[in-house]
């Protein structure tokens, strides 16, 4: 025994060293890493390489590893994406961009920031050339803004429209034997849709087909200003999905050429004024926003504070927004001298009520003493607007979801399921009658019912009240464009939730101004981010966990993380519909 004690404490001993050895291994590595990768001297006759098939976040950690691994998988960072492009067009060492845009993983106003930012690289007289084995609806809204748009010749073009589709849980709760008891206030707040049915209501699909319509009303007409087509032309084409062969893009003249990846390499030397036997000096974003010498000269800044993810009450963690949290970010902002303005980038599509609230109060408070300007995402919806509604202005992408103005409540009776499935019951005593009103374990009576639903309908309306209120709008006629119903950023506009249409680089022009300080300030974001280091660390058994789950599920993931969020939908909720997705 003694014996076994010995070896066994030596085993533990042995594993701790090396994983102390290991540890430090890795933090010297990686800091060797980071050194050179921050000594990033850009060649002339470079060109900028987008690679854009992969997810694209609102601001991305640097990844030391990214350009290391083969098959590393990262993300890109909107925001990092944009601040590249925008010097690239000024920088005499870029001769041009080369994009590869097939499927980019992100709304279309993500997409959209990105198109408005090559455009207006474009107007330095520099190349943008497109390639890419297959695009995307979204993919090719990027690639065509190019001067030449090269497609492989035994690849694929997506040209037949957008669709729009929600996941439904009801035959799930049935089967389980669990009961939804839902409180909501609007015809189309649908977000409890997906427990109550097994397809959208007349009031959903009618405010989804207007919202797509709009988005891709607004795709075609830009389409075609860019590549030269007239839009009652591509809208046959799409309508008529001729677009079936490679052959088809170019006839119907979406694409310059087909050509395999060597092909246009050689175009690209031609352009470079390069042998055929010389390399492209091609270089990342990532790498390029190294060699960007930033100034913090200036003493004013305009504090961009970037909200992603649903609102959750608490602190939240790195894919949420917490509200306590992003409370506290606008508040040191106000209370900072030296911030002469906020811009609050959200990116949601909501959640928790309270949360949203909390928020608000800051937003308003802060409006009393220095402009803040909300920023409009893919998301903006629901608890999402509630962020932004006290904002001095709003800016949002013509494409951007928003609007949602709604709220509602779900308790689920587990008494069955519990019962019938796990053999489980409960029992208990009370202080008074009401004492056991949000338990699962029985279903609600009529009485109870209605004073959970007046609970949802007071809620519903100071949510619309203090709307009103930011919008400068009479009560009445801000319910009109409410009861839960989702707008674009364009018709959202009309019919005013919206002041401007436009991306970030708007909201923050729009608030140099209002704080007087056009002339010279800098732009700081908040909230900071943890280091690569300290992020891969603090994520490293949640990634593990996520990524096993995902091999194992396979293409069911997407329907097992819908069921597992609905544990956020504790207390009252401000959120658009629980899982829309357009592709």
């Amino acid at each position: 025994m003694v014996k076994f004690l010995r070896n066994l404490l030596a085993t533990l001993l042995g594993l701790f060293i090396f994983s102390v050895l290991a540890f430090f291994f890795f933090f010297i590595f990686f800091s060797v890493i980071a050194t050179s990768e921050s000594q990033v001297v850009v060649k002339s006759n470079s060109v900028l390489h987008l690679k854009l098939n992969k997810p694209i976040e609102e601001r991305a950690i640097e990844d030391p590893f990214e350009e290391m691994l083969p098959g590393h998988t990262s993300t890109v960072g909107l925001i990092e994406l944009l601040e590249a492009i925008e010097h690239a067009k000024d920088d005499d060492k870029i001769e041009g961009i080369y994009l590869e845009s097939g499927y980019p993983m992100a709304g279309f106003a993500k997409i959209e920031a990105i198109r408005n930012a090559l455009i207006d690289f474009k107007t330095s007289g520099k190349f943008i050339t497109s390639y890419s084995e297959v695009y995307s609806e979204g993919g090719y809204y990027l690639a065509s803004t190019a001067d030449d748009i090269y497609l492989n010749p035994r690849g694929f073009l997506e040209f037949n429209g957008l669709r729009a589709s929600m996941t439904f849980l009801k035959g799930t709760l049935e089967k389980l034997e669990i009961e939804p008891e839902i409180f909501k206030v609007g015809d189309f707040k649908s977000a409890v849709e997906p427990f109550l049915r097994e397809d959208m209501s007349d009031e959903n699909r009618a405010q989804t087909e207007s919202l797509i319509n709009s988005i891709y009303d607004h795709y075609l007409q830009n389409v075609a200003e860019s590549i030269n087509v007239p839009v009652d032309e591509l809208t046959n084409i799409s309508d008529s999905m001729l677009i079936r062969r490679t052959e088809d893009a170019v006839e119907h003249k979406l694409v310059t050429a087909l050509a395999y990846y060597d092909e246009v390499q050689s175009k690209l030397k031609e352009q470079l004024d390069l042998e055929e036997d010389d390399k492209i000096n091609f270089i990342s974003p990532t790498k390029y926003r190294k060699s960007i010498k930033k100034s913090y000269s200036a003493s004013d800044r305009i504090a961009v504070i970037v909200a992603s993810g649903e609102i959750v009450y608490g602190n939240g963690d790195s894919k949420s927004i917490g509200s306590h949290k992003f409370a506290k970010e606008i508040r040191k902002a106000r209370l900072d001298d030296k911030v002469k303005a906020v811009v609050l980038r959200i990116n949601s599509p909501g959640g928790n009520a309270l949360g949203s609230d909390m928020m608000w109060r800051e937003v308003v408070l802060t409006s009393k003493v220095k402009p803040i300007i909300a920023s409009m995402s893919t998301y903006a919806a629901s608890g999402g607007y509630y962020m932004a509604m006290g904002c001095d202005t709003i800016v949002a992408e013509p494409t951007t979801v928003t609007g949602s103005i709604g709220i509602f409540l779900t308790l689920f009776n587990m008494q069955d399921f519990l019962k019938n499935k796990l053999g489980i019951t409960t029992d208990g005593v009370s202080t008074g009658e009401f004492s056991d009103i949000y338990t699962l374990n029985r279903p609600l009576t009529n009485y109870e019912k209605n004073i959970i639903q007046n609970s949802v309908n007071n809620g519903y309306e100071d949510f619309v009240s203090k709307a009103a209120e930011g919008r400068n709008m009479e009560v009445d006629a801000l319910k009109k464009i409410a009861s839960g119903r989702v707008w674009s950023g364009l018709q959202a506009k009309e019919n005013g939730l919206v002041d401007v249409l436009g991306g970030l680089d708007e909201a923050i022009a729009t608030a140099a101004e209002a704080a007087g300080i056009e002339e010279k300030y800098q732009v700081r974001y908040y909230p900071h981010q943890k280091p690569f280091i300290e992020q891969i660390l603090s994520d490293l058994n949640q990634d593990i966990e996520t990524r096993m789950v995902k091999s194992n599920l396979g293409e069911l993931y997407p329907h097992f993380e819908q069921i597992k969020r609905i544990k956020n939908l504790q207390g009252l909720q401000a959120r658009m519909p629980f899982d829309i997705s357009i592709d």
